[in-house]
């Protein structure tokens, strides 16, 4: 472990830190250093980006234990060219890479405030750790993560007041597939556009225990789909909306996911927890969506899809908002209640043995030997 303070880094939020901090850092992180650099607890001022860049293919590989501990240590950007403050761009093989307890607050005149990236199909950096980090006032993002980054958690993380999104995860626009990312007790709050934003194709992504509230736009937009989101909370998002009518839901979805114990609560803008637009399968269990005041109204849910997308609602409670012929399973907490499809089209239509059930145009219920192929088709039951 080598200290930033052996390389003249003084800490005093006044000197110019950054040519101490980068010599640091390349001194420690590197095939041959001892590994970690300590920022012992200070303000530190940087007028230029930090960057760790590994050297092209194997002769840069990193495989054990590394990265930056700094609990106490706060950089100060007074970066003013659109740069990131800190960069870490693998071109080879990263493994084990920590960063710990560091505190970066942006000018609002920066990038990004910090960037892990390997755009590269054959070198990968992973197994790596984002633990007790703070990214606030940023002019990009907070956190952002592209390309071949994979296996990685982020813990206990502050990601807020970015002009952009908190946090950004997503395949390489060269090259590099992000994936098995999870997130656990982070919170993603008032940034300019979204909390977090999936984009690139990238879907691979849990959040467990995490709160998204008071974003420009949505707390998560998940353009291709999320594996799961476990216990997290939308509260109050969509702050440039103006109004609860202009305003839409906590998360906006696109392909699939399974939201497990998940709430919405709103006073403002927020309308409820999810707008879902389903190709393949949304599962819900658990999930809540309410509000009071100017958002009296707000629900659970919208949700529209595709002929062949699925929707199961188990146990939730609010209001759902269907988009023309799209129908969920829904199997209710409230009132015990079981809600299939009564279209004959229906995705979810009341299946014994081989025999459907629907309700045909004319009110009168009818049953069919098999997948029926019209509203006539089969036999009235009853009145």
């Amino acid at each position: 472990m080598l200290s930033a303070a052996a390389f003249g880094a003084r800490g005093d939020g006044t000197a110019d830190d950054t040519n101490a901090l980068q010599a640091a850092l390349a001194a420690a992180v590197s095939p041959t250093g001892p590994g970690f650099v300590l920022i012992p607890p200070g303000t530190y001022k940087v007028t230029r980006p930090l960057r760790l860049v590994t050297a092209d293919g194997e002769a840069g590989n990193v495989t054990r234990p590394h990265g930056i501990l700094a609990h106490g240590a706060r950089l100060v950007s007074s970066i003013g060219d659109g740069s990131n403050v800190l960069e870490f761009a693998s071109r080879s093989t990263v493994r084990f890479l920590l960063i710990e307890g560091l505190d970066i607050l942006g000018s609002g005149h920066e990038g990004h405030g910090l960037a892990l990236s390997c755009e590269y199909g054959d070198r990968y950096l992973y197994n790596f750790c984002l633990r007790d980090v703070t990214v606030q006032g940023c002019g990009g993002d907070g956190c952002r993560l592209m390309g071949n980054v994979f296996e990685g958690q982020i813990v206990n993380t502050y990601l807020r007041d970015n002009k952009k999104n908190g946090l950004t995860l997503g395949h390489g626009s060269k090259a590099g597939i992000l994936s098995a990312i999870h997130a656990f007790g982070c919170v993603f709050g008032q940034n300019g556009q979204y909390g977090v934003e999936m984009v690139n194709g990238c879907y691979d992504a849990a959040f467990h225990g995490c709160y998204f509230l008071l974003n420009g736009k949505h707390g998560l937009a998940a353009l291709n789909g999320c594996t799961l989101l476990n216990n997290c909370g939308f509260e109050n998002n969509h702050e440039a909306a103006g109004s609860f009518d202009k305003g839409a839901g906590g998360i906006f979805l696109q392909n699939f996911a399974t939201l497990v114990a998940c709430t919405a609560y709103s006073m403002f803008n927020q309308k409820r927890l999810i707008d879902a637009y389903v190709v393949s399968q949304l599962v819900m269990i658990g999930c809540t969506g309410s509000g009071d005041a100017r958002a009296k109204d707000a629900g659970l849910a919208r949700i529209d899809g595709e002929k062949r997308g699925r929707a199961t609602i188990v146990g939730s409670q609010g209001a759902i908002e269907y988009v023309k012929d799209f129908e969920g399973l829904e199997i209710s907490g409230k009132d015990g209640t079981l809600r299939l499809g009564s279209d004959w089209q229906s995705r979810n239509l009341v299946q014994l043995g081989n025999y459907r059930l629907w309700i045909d145009g004319r009110g009168r219920l009818r049953l069919k030997n098999g997948v029926p192929t019209s509203d006539e088709d089969g036999t009235p039951v009853g009145a």
